[in-house]
């Protein structure tokens, strides 16, 4: 399992890259094997200005539905839309083509209440 060191995660199991006031979220490598195989993504969050911890979409496994929410305050800019046809990819590469949105942050200091890759294994037992 992998917990790349330049991503900081929540207890939700989302996960946030930052690039200045731009943000790419996804679930975590740890996320994906818990849900199991993903048959499909569901979100319709793009253009919305959303608060920290908002549902921004469910994802869908074989055996559950599981609520999306988003790391930090800001607005959807973008939707992975190669989920459409291949949510796998979730399942294959949570940290590179599972991404999920990509937004602008609202408020950049809400990053610093996110976990980094140490803190979330902890959460898991890892």
């Amino acid at each position: 399992m992998k917990f790349p060191d330049n991503l900081k995660y929540t207890k939700d199991h989302e996960w946030i890259l930052v690039e200045g006031n731009q943000a790419t979220i996804g679930i975590t490598d740890f996320a994906q094997g818990e849900l199991g195989d993903i048959v499909y993504v569901d979100i319709t969050a793009v253009g919305e200005a959303l608060n920290k911890e908002a549902v921004f979409g469910t994802v869908e496994a074989v055996k559950t539905v599981s609520d999306l929410f988003l790391p930090v305050s800001g607005t959807v800019t973008e939707v992975n839309s190669a989920l459409n046809d291949q949510p796998e990819s979730v399942n294959q590469d949570p940290y590179g083509k599972g991404w999920m949105v990509k937004m602008t942050l609202s408020d950049p200091a809400e990053v610093e209440s996110l976990m980094d890759a140490g803190a979330y294994k902890a959460l898991i037992g890892h």
